[in-house]
């Protein structure tokens, strides 16, 4: 090979890199100017001229029009972290741009590939040790700083602070504690709604006709995972005299089952599939409310809440005595007319809370929506495992640590390390832009202040400009948003640096599908 071509290969093999790193980089650009209490909203349209209005990174991350595969590898990141934790996907995102960037610039200047995702590795380890050092556990359900936590993931809406704390309150810590459960999952949002934390079930669903009783107080409540109808029998078998005995045999049976309901004083029936119009009418005459095509979820929901247990529709053939066990009981239930929903109030089961958001339109309610399931993500985040001081101030507590690993490493693997030093400062630099501030002045600010008075808690107030203890501000973190941020931007980074040719699949003529056989060579760069 000569020196021409070997240089022309090396060449492609850093367009690749440098296309990839600009995706990277244009992705985080879309969202930098929304992180802090000063962070702007961003608008996504669509193609139908459908509106959002947010600064909710995964959701603006999600909605976004992107086609560079290296973006949707950092996007799939941030859907990660935003299942796990629930926030911090703007922090991951923004650190994964500048560690993917910085990484970049160090292999143009000639550090291999291998030593600066090396460097990387052993920062984002180091990193993720000295924040386990700064953990701040949460002793009580009460503790002042969960609000706080509440407040700032919820972007400054104390109203939206408020009802999340005290939602919190009712569900209690142990139930905060058990990892299986989600506290977002009890946020709802609706226009004209008025905020409001109850202990009870809102089901988004309206009672079959209008002659059905409004509400009940001490209401009995039946579960049937099945249609609410005669069994079927099969249209051949109609065709013959056994068949369709059985068939008046088996409206006969389904009748008696309905007089069973009503024997046992059921005022709630829901159903998992259809109810057919003689059951309707039957639950109608008898007084009792019934919800048809409940959710699987829900249902599973109103068990737990109420006591009740979810039934076949072959188990109304059991004997009274037998199906009185499936019963579940609450306080009250009536139906929100206007808002058209049922409310299960005060179950005799495990106490469940369900926050409501208020809002004046549509689109301001899925925002509200987004911003306090963010706010219930956090708070439960820090019930787990702890809070840290935020602000981006324990980010630059990690940064001088690794500033100091950095002077034990041997050979260009130090230089990985910058690249996760830099990304750490990132979110403190970006911070105080969007405040109005010089980044550079402030962020060297803080790291003096911080390494004189060897506090990791000293931040910048967004408010003035000056410095502060973000700890005795009130300006918190969940330990682990920080955490898995730092390691989904570890993740990302080291994926696209491995990356180092980029091939186009063709099209395979005969079944339309793509096909990694005879790829073209040399496409670096995409849509994007």
């Amino acid at each position: 090979m000569s020196f021409k071509e070997n240089t022309q290969e090396v060449d492609e093999k850093l367009a690749a890199l440098i296309t990839n790193s600009n995706a990277i980089r244009a992705v985080a650009s879309a969202v930098e100017g929304t992180i802090g209490p000063k962070g702007l909203d961003i608008m996504l349209v669509d193609r139908f001229g459908e509106v959002t209005i947010t600064n909710d990174g995964v959701t603006i991350l999600k909605q976004m029009d992107v086609n560079h595969p290296a973006a949707k590898i950092l996007i799939n990141i941030a859907k990660a972290q935003q299942e796990e934790v629930g926030d911090g996907t703007t922090t991951a995102t923004l650190m994964a741009g500048t560690m993917v960037s910085e990484g970049v610039g160090q292999i143009l200047k000639g550090v291999p590939v291998a030593r600066v995702i090396e460097g990387i590795k052993i920062g984002i380890n180091k990193a993720r040790e000295t924040l386990e050092s700064k953990i701040i556990l949460v002793k009580d359900i009460d503790d002042p700083n969960l609000k706080n936590i509440a407040l700032i993931a919820g972007r400054e809406n104390r109203d939206i602070a408020e009802l999340v704390t005290e939602a919190a309150k009712l569900v209690g810590k142990e139930k905060l504690k058990d990892k299986n459960y989600k506290l977002k999952d009890i946020i709802m949002s609706r226009a004209g709604a008025k905020n409001e934390v109850f202990l009870g079930l809102i089901i988004d669903k309206e009672k079959m006709n209008s002659q059905m009783p409004q509400e009940f107080q001490n209401p009995r409540v039946l579960l049937i995972d099945d249609a609410l109808e005669p069994e079927e029998v099969a249209p051949e078998a109609l065709r013959t005299e056994a068949g369709f005995a059985r068939y008046l045999e088996l409206k006969e049976e389904f009748k008696e089952n309905l007089k069973k309901i009503i024997e046992l004083k059921v005022n709630l029936v829901l159903v998992d599939k259809s109810i057919n119009n003689e059951a309707e009418e039957v639950l109608t005459d008898a007084g009792i409310i019934a919800l048809e095509r409940v959710s699987r979820k829900d249902m599973e929901k109103i068990c737990e809440h109420t006591g009740a247990r979810i039934m076949k529709r072959l188990g109304l053939k059991k004997s009274v005595e037998e199906i009185q066990s499936y019963i579940g009981q609450a306080d009250r239930v009536y139906e929100d007319e206007r808002l058209k929903q049922l409310r299960i109030v005060g179950g005799k089961g495990t106490p469940m809370a369900t926050v409501m958001v208020g809002a004046a339109t549509e689109e301001i309610a899925g925002e509200r929506e987004r911003i306090a399931k963010d706010a219930a993500s956090s708070l439960q985040a820090a019930v787990l495992y702890g809070m840290v001081p935020g602000g981006g101030a324990v980010e630059i507590a990690m940064s001088r640590a690794l500033e100091k690993e950095r002077n034990k490493i041997k050979g260009m693997a130090a230089y990985g390390i910058d690249c996760v030093i830099s990304a750490l400062k990132r979110p403190l630099a970006q911070i105080v832009y969007n405040s109005g501030y010089n980044p550079l002045e402030k962020v060297e600010e803080v790291i003096y202040t911080q390494t004189e008075n060897k506090v990791s808690s000293i931040g910048i107030n967004c408010d003035s400009g000056q410095l502060a203890d973000m700890v005795e501000l009130g300006v918190l973190d969940p330990a682990r948003v920080k955490s898995y941020a730092l390691k989904a931007a570890g993740e990302v980074s080291e994926a696209i640096l491995r990356i180092n040719t980029i091939i186009k699949k063709r099209d395979d003529v005969s079944t339309g599908q793509k096909t990694a056989q005879e790829p073209t060579m040399g496409i670096n760069e995409m849509d994007f």
